[in-house]
C-alpha cells in the first residue's frame, strides 16, 4: 500500500508538472512565433510605405537586414515592376508561379509554405503591389527555441522526477510510521486479548471436566470473573482510542471546574497510593475553569496517576499540581520520583501499549493509559509531555482555558 502510495504521489507531482511545463513552452513558443510574425508584417509595411529607391541609406541599411522584394503588377497580372534589396530578379520567368500564388489569395497578408515567403499586398485603384520576405530565418529561430524548450523541458522532468521522489519519501513517511503502528496495534490488541481469553478457556474447560475437584471449583471461577474483568477493561480502552480516533467527541461539552475534578481525583487516588507506599501531595490554584469535557479530564488525571503509582520508585512521593500560566492557559503536573525516564523514551510512553518496564497486563497495565491521555489532552487542543527533573519524572499537561472547538485526531 505504501509504494502504491509513493507512485501514485510521485506520478501525481509529474502529472502537474508536464501539465504546467506544456502550458509554459507552449506560450512562449505561441508569444515568440506571433511577435516574429508581427516583426515581418511590420517590416513588409514599412517597406511598403517607404519605396527602395526613395530610402535615405541609413534606413536602406535597416530595411536590407531582412532579404525582401516586391513585385508591382496589372490587373491582369502582368509585372510592371519590380524590386528588391538582395535578390536577383532579373529572370521574371521564375516570379510568375510565386505572383499567381499570391494574386490567388484573398488576404493583404499570406505564407507561401513552399517557398519559405511571407507576402503583403497593397491594393489601390490604380496599382497592385506585392511584396515578399525571407522567413527562415524566422523558421530557423523557432526550430532553435522549440529544440530548447524540449532540452530544457527533459532535463527539468528528470530534475522534478528526483524531486519528487524525495517528496514522496518525505511525505508518506507519516503514513508509512502510522500505518506500522496501526499493524503493530492490531497484533499488540490481539495478543493482549488471546491472554485472559486463554486463561477463561482453560478454566471452563477445567470446570466442564467430569474430573474437576470441586473444591477448586470456586477458585476457577474467580480466576475466570477477574480476567472477565480484566478483558473488559482492556475492551473499553480500545474501544475508547477507537472512538477518539474516529473523531466521535467523549461526553459532553461544558464548563468545567478543573480546579474542584483535580482535587476530587486526588483524594479518590490517595488511598490506592497510600496502599503501595506512596505519599501523595497536591497543589491546586482555585478558580481555574476550562471548556471542555469533564470525563476526558479525568481520564487525562487518573491515566498519569495510575502510572506514578505503578513506576514511582518505591516509597517514592508523588505530587499533583495545577496552575494558570498567563490569562489563557493552565498547567497540571504530576511528578513521581524514580529513575529518569532516558530522552529516547518519552515520546514512546504515549504509544500504545507501550510500557517502559514490560510490566504485563496481570499488574493491570496494558500500555494504554498515557495513549488515551495524549489523545483526551489533544481533542481539547493541549500538549502533554514528560520532563526529568533531578530525580523526579515531570509529567506535564498544558492547556487552553477559553473555549475552543472539538478537535479529533
Amino acid at each position: 500500500m505504501i509504494r502504491r502510495l509513493k507512485i501514485k504521489f510521485v506520478c501525481v507531482n509529474m502529472a502537474i508538472v508536464v501539465v504546467m511545463l506544456g502550458a509554459i513552452f507552449a506560450a512562449l513558443l505561441f508569444s515568440t512565433q506571433r511577435s516574429l510574425e508581427r516583426e515581418g508584417v511590420e517590416f513588409l509595411r514599412q517597406a511598403a510605405a517607404s519605396p527602395l529607391q526613395m530610402l535615405s541609406p541609413g534606413e536602406r541599411q535597416q530595411l536590407a537586414q531582412s532579404p525582401y522584394f516586391f513585385l508591382d503588377v496589372t490587373p491582369e497580372g502582368e509585372i510592371l515592376a519590380v524590386g528588391s534589396n538582395s535578390y536577383d530578379l532579373e529572370y521574371r520567368g521564375a516570379l510568375l508561379p510565386i505572383l499567381t500564388m499570391a494574386r490567388r489569395s484573398a488576404d493583404q497578408v499570406g505564407v507561401l509554405e513552399d517557398y519559405n515567403l511571407r507576402f503583403y499586398q497593397v491594393r489601390t485603384p490604380t496599382s497592385h503591389r506585392i511584396l515578399f520576405a525571407d522567413i527562415s530565418s524566422e523558421r530557423h529561430a523557432m526550430e532553435s527555441l522549440t529544440r530548447g524548450c524540449l532540452a530544457a523541458g527533459a532535463a527539468s522532468l528528470v530534475v522534478f522526477f528526483l524531486i519528487s521522489l524525495g517528496l514522496a519519501q518525505w511525505a508518506v513517511r507519516p503514513v508509512e510510521e502510522a500505518w506500522r503502528r496501526q499493524k503493530q496495534f492490531v497484533a499488540d490488541a490481539s495478543h493482549e486479548l488471546k491472554t485472559p481469553l486463554t486463561v477463561i478457556l482453560a478454566n471452563a474447560q477445567l470446570i466442564r471436566d467430569s474430573g474437576c475437584d470441586l473444591a477448586q471449583l470456586p477458585q476457577r471461577v474467580e480466576r475466570i470473573a477477574q480476567e472477565s474483568v480484566s478483558m473488559r477493561g482492556l475492551v473499553e480502552q480500545l474501544l475508547e482510542l477507537a472512538r477518539a480516533d474516529s473523531g466521535i467527541p467523549a461526553g459532553q461539552r461544558a464548563q468545567v471546574d478543573l480546579s474542584r475534578l483535580v482535587n476530587d481525583r486526588v483524594m479518590a487516588f490517595e488511598p490506592v497510593l497510600f496502599e503501595n507506599g506512596h505519599l501523595l501531595g497536591s497543589r491546586v490554584e482555585e478558580g481555574i475553569a476550562l471548556w471542555g469535557s469533564a470525563p476526558r479530564l479525568e481520564r487525562v488525571l487518573e491515566a498519569l496517576l495510575d502510572n506514578a503509582n505503578k513506576y514511582a520508585a518505591p516509597g517514592g512521593a508523588v505530587h499533583v499540581e495545577l496552575r494558570r500560566l498567563g490569562r489563557r492557559h493552565c498547567l497540571l503536573t504530576v511528578a513521581s520520583q524514580g529513575e529518569p525516564i532516558p530522552p529516547q523514551l518519552r515520546k514512546k510512553l504515549f504509544y500504545r501499549f507501550y510500557r517502559g518496564d514490560g510490566a504485563r497486563p496481570a499488574q493491570g497495565s496494558y500500555g494504554l493509559g498515557l495513549a488515551i491521555a495524549r489523545q483526551a489532552v489533544a481533542e481539547h487542543g493541549g500538549r502533554i509531555w514528560v520532563e526529568p527533573v533531578a530525580d523526579t519524572n515531570l509529567f506535564c499537561v498544558r492547556l487552553p482555558l477559553r473555549w475552543a472547538p472539538w478537535r479529533g485526531r
